[in-house]
């Protein structure tokens, strides 16, 4: 691969979990940010992953959010090859392929099982591209090794570090109970090839005195001959960092009655995407994101409403309506309510949506909300891209990206949410500004507008949180965290070379 010698002396770790939901992406953002606090350059990579929440890179792709945390973590710029594989679920079997930062079409679980080996060379090619700039690659795998029905064509765990000859470590979620089992099962499920790959285990998320433990670890020497790195602490403050699984918002919602000043409710979509954009909002101590779950009203002394975006938004649109919230939502709003949609939500608050190609699922049209004076087209290329702007209304700065597909037209263009740095409207309001929509993701990470959007509903001024300064000080404690509870020396000892050889040959 010309352009992707990876140099000359450049490790590699891959870490690998005894299940899903493990705390894999975390310790990865973890150990970025420790060993580049030790002068190391750093580089994450996944090969595959699979998630509706996603950044823009430098060349205008796309990379599941985990792996933007931890380049974030790393002080290196969002590049695809930090995930080559991105996979946005569009139903419940199929999902959207992104290869190398583009779209490349969708497919079925049966029929992208049969994919698999053919992008193995591009995620090899990624995976040395990144290797060209970097000390060290944290790899972090996607569910388990020990899923060997999936063993075929595999290049999210051991498929790929078999073909990449890379290092493993084991991480064993102790919260949930069975991380002995855990440990030695999966060893047992393996090839003895692969069983060679790994170097010892971590055990995650633990609570309580850590000299309980002590029994298991000789139990998980004496059945697999591996040595533990280290147990590592529950880290309390993981949740003010973005979360990528949709399952974060079960763990993560909170408490309605907590008496914050300000409560914005949030329809839990089907297909919801991107809700990291909710964070910066649900950072402040005196505001709660109230995430409705199917069968539950919109409650109605929500201050506002938030329609997240949606990666299919002509299903979740007959999901709101399924549920009567779009009813909610326009009781919400003759109350005197704010309204906002982002994306797909802004899309969802005009009156018509149509996908007559059928990008987002079968080709269809459906009337939408209505509140805000647009109607939507499905089509065309898909805009990736970083934006900065400012609110029209407050001329407060703000920062974000866009990544949808679809074209906007209407009257209600005419009254922009925002001006962007071209001097272009974005969005559109209400003609009583009470409802407005964007295509911007992540706008709320800015403070001044955030704090501007939250005073309007105080009627007064909002004093709140500095969010992204407290993104930087978490990934400065967490690598903390790590150095004290876990062996780095040794973790970094157990890392392997990154082999040119072996990426050429194979890509």
């Amino acid at each position: 691969m010309a352009g992707s010698e990876p140099s000359p002396g450049t490790l590699a770790l891959m870490l690998q979990g005894t299940g899903s939901d493990v705390g894999k992406s975390l310790l990865a953002a973890g150990l970025c940010r420790a060993y580049h606090r030790r002068g190391l350059r750093v580089q994450p990579f996944k090969p595959q992953n699979m998630s509706n929440n996603a950044a823009v890179t430098i060349e205008g792709g796309e990379i599941g959010r985990a792996q933007a945390l931890q380049a974030r973590a790393a002080n290196q710029p969002l590049s695809v090859h930090m995930n080559p594989v991105l996979l946005k679920p569009q139903s419940e079997t199929g999902a959207q392929v992104v290869v190398q930062g583009r779209v490349e079409g969708t497919a079925e679980a049966r029929d992208y099982h049969d994919l698999k080996p053919k992008l193995l060379p591009r995620v090899l090619e990624s995976f040395g591209i990144l290797a060209t700039d970097a000390d060290l690659v944290v790899v972090e795998g996607a569910g388990s090794p020990a899923e060997v029905n999936l063993r075929p064509g595999d290049i999210a765990n051991m498929g790929f570090a078999e073909a990449a000859d890379l290092s493993v470590v084991l991480i064993a979620d102790v919260e949930r109970g069975g991380a002995i089992a855990g440990i030695v099962g999966t060893l047992a499920l393996l090839s003895a090839g692969e069983r060679a790959r790994i170097r010892g285990y971590v055990i995650n998320k633990f609570r309580g005195d850590p000299a309980l433990f002590e029994d298991a670890i000789e139990i998980i020497k004496s059945h697999s001959g591996l040595d533990c790195f280290g147990i590592v602490p529950f880290f309390e403050a993981a949740r003010r960092l973005p979360k990528e699984d949709a399952m974060s918002l079960d763990s993560g919602r909170e408490d309605p009655d907590k008496g914050a000043a300000v409560k914005i409710a949030v329809p839990r979509l089907s297909r919801i995407a991107n809700f990291d954009d909710l964070d910066p909002l649900a950072a402040e101590p005196k505001v709660t994101v109230e995430v409705i779950d199917p069968g539950e009203p919109i409650p109605g002394d929500a201050n506002a409403v938030v329609i997240p975006g949606s990666k299919s938004t002509l299903a979740d649109l007959g999901v709101i309506r399924d549920q009567g919230w779009d009813v909610d939502i326009a009781a919400h709003r003759r109350r005197g309510g704010l309204v906002v949609g982002l994306c797909g939500g802004y899309q969802i608050l005009g009156h018509r949506i149509a996908d007559p190609g059928g990008i987002e699922g079968p080709p269809s049209e459906a009337e939408g909300l209505g509140l805000l004076d647009v109607e939507t087209v499905i089509a065309g290329d898909k805009a990736l891209i970083e934006r900065c702007g400012v609110e029209v209304e407050t001329g407060k700065s703000i920062k974000g990206y866009e990544m949808h597909i679809g074209d906007t037209s209407g009257p209600g263009l005419d009254r922009p949410w925002l001006t962007l740095e071209d001097g272009c409207g974005e969005g559109a309001r209400s003609t009583d500004g009470r409802v407005m929509g964007t295509y911007l993701h992540g706008i709320f990470a800015a403070d001044g507008f955030r704090h501007a959007f939250l005073g309007r509903i105080c009627q007064g001024e909002f004093e709140g949180v500095a969010y992204e300064a407290m993104i930087e000080e978490t990934l400065d404690a967490l690598a903390a965290h790590l150095e004290e509870h876990l062996d780095l020396d040794a973790l970094l000892a157990a890392a392997g070379p990154v082999k040119a050889a072996k990426l050429t040959a194979t890509g």
